[in-house]
């Protein structure tokens, strides 16, 4: 009795070994991919197209309610404006006119461009005509002359204006020429009215653009206004010259009670790295892309004290439009001033 009760608990066991133990599990099956379908199609250049007739390059963009959700193709970030916004019936031709390559139907399809050189020139024009200097710091579109200068670490635009009492200050260039004899001893040659400029940089490395191409993106330099020193009364225009062609310095003030005077200087003498003329500082010039904007700096540091930036025309004639700046780490800041705009996603108002 004793052994048939150990036989029939070992088959009891050797069951349950069976069913547990000895048996083998299924293997897993891998999850499906479920990050890619057939809807999904690779990123293309297109166009969203708003309806005040501006439009925005984008990667690839998706609706999320009444907000549309992109990808810029300029800034390579994620951003989004409402629904309403959009023309999409121009966008959806615009789409229909510049399909994308077809990489379903194998290699036999036509691939698309790596980029529309078309909208390529047309993005690298528009950006052109305002260039960013700075972090969010970009220059304008209207014609003027500005100076990047920093105030507490931040940076800033200073307009510039174009001082001489026969000159129009609502230009951003004009010429008053006046022919310099590199024989004659130094003397004055302008006088500007105060003590101080009304424009003080807090660097000592300041760096001035002169806007110098119009909208096509072929360099001009305006059509100056020349005024006879001679003598003869009129105002006549002048085709030569212009910012251009021109070169520049930037002339030491003396200051003097109620005025800084700008004395004359040897043209000859410039780019000469062993005779170094005084209150004197030459500069670079650079042309930026596009040809619409000129950037300026000096060589060197400049001093604590009063300047005016001065157009060098040709080997014997300056322009006494000038403009004038200070430079005093410590002065207020400036006013009328061109501050960093952060990129901000466009966001909806509860109504």
């Amino acid at each position: 009795m004793r052994r048939l009760r150990t036989w029939c608990g070992l088959m009891v066991l050797a069951a349950g070994v069976a069913a547990t133990g000895l048996a083998q599990p299924a293997p897993r099956q891998p999850l499906p991919d479920v990050s890619k379908t057939a809807n999904d199609a690779p990123p293309h250049r297109t166009r969203l197209i708003l309806k005040d007739g501006s439009y925005q390059i984008v990667m690839s963009y998706t609706m999320k309610g009444k907000i549309v959700s992109y990808v810029s193709a300029e800034r390579g970030e994620t951003e989004q404006l409402p629904n309403d916004l959009v023309d999409w019936d121009a966008t959806h031709k615009w789409e229909r006119d510049h399909p994308p390559a077809d990489g379903v139907n194998g290699p036999q399809a036509a691939p698309a461009p790596a980029i529309d050189p078309e909208l390529l020139k047309e993005e690298a024009d528009r950006r052109s005509l305002t260039p960013e200097v700075a972090p969010d710091l970009k220059l304008p579109e209207e014609d003027s002359v500005l100076a990047l200068d920093y105030y507490h670490g931040v940076p800033e635009l200073v307009p510039l204006v174009q001082s001489q009492g026969e000159l129009n200050h609502m230009t951003s260039h004009n010429i008053l020429k006046q022919v310099l004899n590199p024989r004659a001893a130094s003397h004055e040659i302008e006088q500007l009215k105060g003590e101080e400029s009304p424009v003080q940089m807090h660097v000592d490395t300041p760096e001035i653009y002169l806007r110098v191409g119009d909208d096509t993106g072929i360099a001009r330099g305006g059509t100056p206004f020349t005024v006879d020193t001679h003598g003869a009364s009129g105002v006549k225009t002048d085709s030569p010259g212009g910012p251009v062609n021109s070169g520049y310095v930037m002339v030491r003030a003396d200051v003097r009670t109620d005025a800084r005077v700008l004395a004359s200087f040897n043209i000859g003498m410039l780019d000469n790295a062993v005779k170094q003329q005084e209150d004197v500082v030459e500069t670079k010039t650079e042309l930026l892309p596009g040809a619409h904007w000129m950037k300026v700096t000096p060589v060197h540091p400049l001093d604590f004290g009063e300047y005016a930036l001065m157009e060098v025309i040709s080997d014997k004639e300056v322009n006494l439009g000038v403009w004038d700046f200070g430079v005093h780490p410590v002065a207020p800041e400036n006013r009328d001033v061109i501050k960093p705009e952060p990129k901000r996603p466009v966001t909806l108002e509860r109504r």
